[in-house]
């Protein structure tokens, strides 16, 4: 029995081979229609979320199976205080697969050592977001049509988006990347990404508090919000949160084949008039994940 908690726990080739049967079932849905019919997905969901755990619970039913779960943490036994070593281990009993998000950094992998089933981590913290990463490079590699020889920018919070760090780390085991990273001061990428992950694999990177001065670099531009429940105070996000606002006038410089992603919610971070810009490419950031996420739940399954 295998679980997800981390991304590097995958190898490339893994990644690549749930790639394939994600495009696969794009071309093929109805051969996989049936896939886990009989089978029952938990999403244990300790705080808030909309695009991930819908995300998981469609990826269940196309596959032909069942969702249980809680959407928070007050509807659960957790708020009577049951552990979360505990709580998984009664959900074993009910279901074949568990989603976990939760607060707290760990938790998922301590999950994952109690439960007789699989676990995947659906965001813990601001630790690690490994579907959210399997979507992106699914996204990077549909869009563009390769995983290596790019030039990608991440803007705005970099200090605390778990998303951001867990794709710099995925990202790390291909050819010719290099990463441009672009925030305010305050929320510049942590140094342990940088010396564990950037240095050690010496992947090239500049760091730089001006988006439009390079703008025309970039393949693609990975902006995130300014996250509201990872500051302690409220006067420091506000101080923040609009940093970088990505509109029309900041992408007169870009490469017409840029792609535009955000792992979402958006707040004001990118104009809602490049929605119809044909390089963003969030939304279908969405879509990719649904398909990567069925993947991963037949790979976890062992389901052909």
């Amino acid at each position: 029995m295998r679980s997800l908690i981390d991304i590097l726990e995958l190898s490339v080739g893994e990644i690549d081979a749930l790639m394939g049967t994600a495009d696969d079932i794009i071309a093929n849905p109805q051969k996989y229609s049936e896939k886990c019919r009989g089978k029952k997905l938990a999403t244990l969901f300790f705080e808030p979320s909309t695009r991930t755990r819908l995300s998981f619970e469609a990826a269940m039913y196309e596959l032909g199976g069942n969702v249980l779960g809680f959407s928070e943490a007050q509807s659960s036994s957790a708020s009577k205080g049951e552990s979360v070593a505990d709580t998984a281990k009664t959900v074993s009993c009910y279901a074949d697969i568990i989603a976990m998000r939760h607060p707290k950094e760990g938790a998922p992998l301590v999950a994952s050592m109690n439960a007789s089933i699989p676990v995947v981590n659906a965001g813990d913290g601001g630790h690690n977001h490994p579907t959210q990463t399997l979507a992106d490079l699914f996204t990077i590699k549909r869009e563009k049509g390769r995983l290596n020889n790019l030039t990608i920018g991440f803007c705005g919070d970099l200090m605390f988006g778990r998303t951001v760090h867990s794709l710099i780390a995925a990202l790390s085991r291909y050819e010719g990347i290099r990463i441009v990273l672009i925030s305010p001061v305050e929320l510049k990428l942590p140094g342990y990404v940088k010396s564990g992950i950037l240095d050690k694999n010496n992947i090239e990177y500049v760091e730089t508090t001006d988006l439009e001065s390079v703008m025309p670099e970039l393949d693609v531009l990975y902006m995130t919000r300014v996250q509201r429940e990872r500051f302690f105070s409220e006067e420091e996000y506000l101080r923040l949160k609009d940093s970088y606002i990505l509109n029309e006038s900041k992408l007169t410089n870009a490469k017409s084949d840029l792609v535009i992603m955000h792992p979402l919610p958006r707040v004001n971070e990118i104009s809602v008039g490049i929605d119809k810009d044909p390089r963003a490419c969030y939304f279908k950031q969405v879509l990719y994940a649904k398909y990567m996420r069925m993947a991963l739940i037949l790979m976890l399954l062992n389901i052909q």
